[in-house]
């Protein structure tokens, strides 16, 4: 009396082991910098427009971030890498599992070859993972196990939980990768004014917390720093993504 036990998927144990293994083994350690989005925003909405993308459709914040920590992946290689117990294995390709779905029905498919696809593409293959998760009109679960990169690891994996309001996030890594990275809420802030001919010295600006969980046998403070720095660089002048 006074509890409910509730069965569990296969998946969500098998979800439920991995995560319990990575933290005890990985020794994480964690660094957040936050972002100004002003830039970013007024890209996605330029692209959409140009698109004619209908309202919450389109090109998603969350797909041009994919870009921004493939693009930084690529400025600093030796955060896209495993630890592989006598040596560290470098990948080419920067593989990303984002995280769609919630409760027990949580998956995370691995999008491909992120930093050398168009932004269309990165958003397709994303908008197919969400809708494979989505249960079906009559309420039954969903089966995502037809799409390609349900089950399989990549190099990176990224969280968003800014839509439930979260500010920040430590992730836990999945091994055998060597980062993790959760976006935050975007938000609106105070922050000082960068224009010198400006007369007010505060203004009002989109702001997000970003937070990189890293395995420090593969990326020391300093790389973790590096990559954090390139992927700001990146989301501020997100221009940068479009080459």
């Amino acid at each position: 009396d006074g509890y409910t036990d509730y069965a569990l998927p296969p998946a969500a144990l098998e979800l439920a082991s991995r995560l319990h293994s990575s933290k005890q083994n990985v020794p994480h350690y964690y660094l957040t910098i936050d972002l100004t989005m002003d830039a970013l925003l007024d890209l996605r909405a330029q692209l959409n427009a140009t698109t004619k993308a209908e309202e919450g459709e389109g090109i998603s914040v969350n797909d041009l971030l994919m870009k921004a920590a493939a693009a930084a992946m690529k400025a600093v290689p030796a955060a896209n890498a495993s630890w592989m117990d006598s040596f560290i294995r470098v990948y080419d390709s920067v593989d990303i599992n984002v995280v769609v779905g919630s409760g027990s029905a949580l998956y995370s498919p691995v999008i491909r070859d992120v930093g050398r696809r168009g932004l269309k593409s990165v958003s397709d293959d994303v908008a197919a993972a969400a809708a494979a998760v989505a249960p079906g009109e009559g309420g039954e679960a969903a089966d995502p196990s037809s799409v390609p990169g349900f089950g399989d690891v990549g190099t990176l994996t990224m969280v968003n939980l800014g839509m439930f309001g979260v500010k920040s996030c430590a992730p836990i890594i999945r091994e055998p990768q060597a980062c993790a990275l959760a976006i935050g809420t975007i938000e609106n802030r105070i922050v000082p004014n960068d224009d010198p001919d400006a007369d007010e010295i505060y203004k009002e600006s989109c702001m997000m917390t970003a937070t990189l969980s890293c395995d420090h046998r593969v990326v020391d403070g300093a790389v973790g720093a590096q990559w954090l720095s390139a992927f700001k660089g990146h989301v501020e002048n997100p221009v940068t993504l479009l080459l």
